[in-house]
């Protein structure tokens, strides 16, 4: 609710914060900051007053009746010790009640985030208004976040729909592609046609999973389990899923890993993101080339390096090969959409932890993944 009244309220809250509170500036990022208790200008300008009045009385007699007045010593200093006083209290005066204005905000704020009765009712004044704006505010904010949290529920819905809907007719399209190439008097057309339905059918499986599992993770659906755990067995998980295909080109594959080594990490999906890096690794190298993981404990992340020998990646695509559905130039010839490098970014942040890559054309690249150590 917003009224004539607390709209004059808040114009008056915002003259005389710009009449009476000096900007700051950040040393750091140079942006203008407030600092409702910085007395110091009050300091400066009282004792500029003291000075003038204590040597501008002889020096206007002086002026005047062109003699320096010299009066009985103790009325300067009595003078003197009266603006002082007078100086002092109206600085710890203004301390006070800026410090007083401030604990009623505070308690404004709190009151509001804790739904309880209003501090300063329907009253036509400037905390008033304040207190209107911070309820306005507290109850926007509330109304977001439940349609948040209903439309989060709907996409959980209609995530697992789509999840159930299409494992039942991409199974059966996977079935029928084995039973015609088991056929016996099957031609060997018809019986390539089968594999490529079958082939296809798996990749699509495959993607329909990887957009369910992104579109999750976007939606805040899945809640990662980290804990502090070896990083070895995460390792080998990752690996036992691209050793075959490894095994078929030809690329052995090392991993120097100290089993003492552990960082906090939820290792199901710590083991996707690794699985989709040695995906990538052993998709985009040449059959004979090395597969190098290493492991590096540091102060506050472990490091995990996978070390290809494959095409590299150019320096002006390292940013643009973490973003969805984004495919390199030299990528353009092989299988894949673009998401698991997206995913296994995701996966990491979401364990605060990053992912950087390093890589040079025709050397092959580096992904190094950093996990928490603590």
């Amino acid at each position: 609710m917003t009224t004539d009244g607390a709209t004059n309220g808040e114009h008056g809250l915002a003259k005389f914060a710009a009449r009476h509170i000096p900007p700051r500036t950040d040393g750091l990022t140079g942006s203008p900051r407030w600092n409702g208790l910085a007395f110091d200008w009050v300091y400066v300008a009282y004792g500029a007053l003291f000075v003038l009045f204590v040597l501008g009385y002889p020096l206007a007699s002086w002026v005047w009746a062109g003699e320096v007045f010299t009066p009985p010593i103790w009325i300067p200093i009595v003078f003197a010790a009266a603006l002082l006083l007078i100086a002092g209290s109206f600085a710890w005066t203004l301390r006070a009640r800026s410090a007083n204005a401030i604990r009623a905000a505070y308690e404004i704020v709190d009151t509001a985030i804790a739904g309880q009765q209003r501090l300063t009712g329907y009253e036509e004044t400037e905390l008033s208004a304040l207190e209107n704006k911070v309820i306005r505010y507290v109850e926007l904010a509330r109304a977001r976040e439940e349609e948040v949290e209903a439309e989060r529920g709907q996409l959980q819905t209609l995530l697992s729909d789509i999840s159930h809907q299409t494992k039942t007719p991409l199974s059966g399209i996977m079935l029928y592609g084995e039973l015609l190439e088991e056929v016996p008097d099957l031609g060997e057309e018809a019986r390539q046609y089968a594999a490529q339905i079958k082939a296809q059918a798996a990749k699509l499986d495959w993607l329909i999973g990887s957009l369910v599992k992104m579109s999750r993770l976007e939606a805040g659906v899945i809640a990662l389990q980290t804990i502090i755990s070896p990083l070895i067995p995460t390792i080998t998980q990752a690996v036992s899923q691209v050793y075959a295909t490894a095994e078929r080109k030809g690329i052995p594959i090392a991993i120097n890993c100290d089993p003492v080594i552990s960082a906090r990490h939820d290792p199901k999906w710590t083991g996707e993101a690794l699985f989709n890096l040695l995906e990538n690794a052993v998709k985009y190298s040449a059959a004979g080339s090395g597969l190098n993981i290493s492991a590096l404990a540091g102060e506050m992340f472990v490091r995990i390096d996978v070390a290809d020998q494959g095409m590299g990646i150019a320096e002006e695509e390292w940013n643009d090969i973490f973003k969805r559905f984004y495919r390199s130039k030299q990528a353009a010839q092989q299988e894949g959409v673009g998401i698991g490098l997206y995913l296994a970014r995701e996966i990491i942040t979401a364990q605060g932890g990053y992912l950087k890559v390093s890589s040079k054309l025709g050397e092959g690249s580096v992904f190094s993944l950093f996990l928490p150590s603590l």
